[in-house]
């Protein structure tokens, strides 16, 4: 089936403080947020016609602006007013929401203290970012040539555009050579995340260990995930890890809006199984989603 676009779909789009036509949800070439990535976003899962943990992401949304050093011209109780009203007018039971600030086009250059901020919001029907067969099965993942960068030198903690730049380039040599995704290594050569989730790995005292989030975003599924863990009597720790350690762990899985909790099978010469204790913390993710978005 081939995948209709997403500048050519049908619908509104929340953008600057109106419900517009799909299409006429449109930004100039020259616009600071596309040439120099003044951007910030969010991802938001919808679960039976609910966003689940809404606020949470707003939160985060206006935390990577103030990073960015700019400040959305609306309020957190309007974000979220919106991204609920957004989701009822598209019609969306199961699927994604999308807010994003950006720096306008007043100036274009490196400083662009007069560039207004420029907010929308959109939401569409969207199943599991990854293959739900390879997901049963585990998927794959090399190890990128891209570094996360040093904390000193990016705003790390941010789900800002820029810092995506060498996520696509890790994710496309990946899936050049056969892999699903890309495990991406922190500046100093430890394990840092995938290329849009963080990791875990399981040893044989069924503890997880999870690289500490010092240079890439704590994401609010890692949090969560965490929580259920530890609600199961799951030991959690949280530690350098470096690349050789994958030799002894049993079990590996991702954890994000997107990938939900997604096993992985190998990565790079390691391999991993698909036990019981990922496929249960999956099952307990996927009824306190349920669970919660209902509420």
């Amino acid at each position: 089936m081939e995948l209709v676009p997403y500048d050519k779909r049908n619908g509104k789009i929340w953008f600057n403080n109106e419900f517009v036509e799909w299409t006429n949800a449109k930004v100039h070439v020259l616009n600071h947020g596309l040439h120099y990535a003044s951007c910030v976003f969010e991802g938001e899962r919808v679960y039976d016609g609910q966003i689940f943990k809404l606020e949470e992401h707003t939160d985060r949304l206006f935390h990577s602006a103030k990073r960015m050093g700019f400040e959305i011209p609306y309020s957190k109780e309007q974000i979220n007013k919106v991204c609920k009203e957004i989701i009822t007018i598209q019609k969306v039971q199961n699927g994604y929401v999308r807010p994003l600030a950006w720096r306008g086009s007043e100036m274009m250059a490196i400083s662009a203290q007069k560039n207004k901020i420029h907010v929308a919001i959109a939401t569409w029907e969207w199943g599991s970012y990854f293959d739900p067969k390879l997901k049963l099965k585990g998927i794959k993942l090399n190890i990128s040539k891209w570094y996360r960068p040093s904390p000193k030198s990016v705003p790390w903690d941010t789900k800002a555009a820029g810092l995506y730049m060498i996520c696509t380039l890790s994710k496309h040599e990946a899936e050049s050579k056969g892999y699903t995704d890309s495990l991406m290594l922190d500046h100093e050569g430890n394990i840092a995340e995938a290329t849009g989730a963080n990791i875990f790995f399981k040893n044989d005292k069924n503890e997880l260990h999870t690289p500490t989030p010092d240079s890439f975003l704590d994401g609010i599924t890692r949090r969560c995930v965490i929580g259920i863990a530890k609600s199961k009597g799951i030991k959690i720790v949280e530690r350098k890890i470096k690349p050789e350690e994958m030799s002894n762990f049993i079990g590996c899985f991702l954890t994000g809006t997107a990938a939900e909790i997604t096993p992985v099978s190998q990565i790079d010469k390691y391999q991993f199984k698909v036990c019981s204790t990922i496929k249960e913390l999956s099952e307990s993710y996927q009824n306190l989603v349920r669970k919660k978005s209902a509420a």
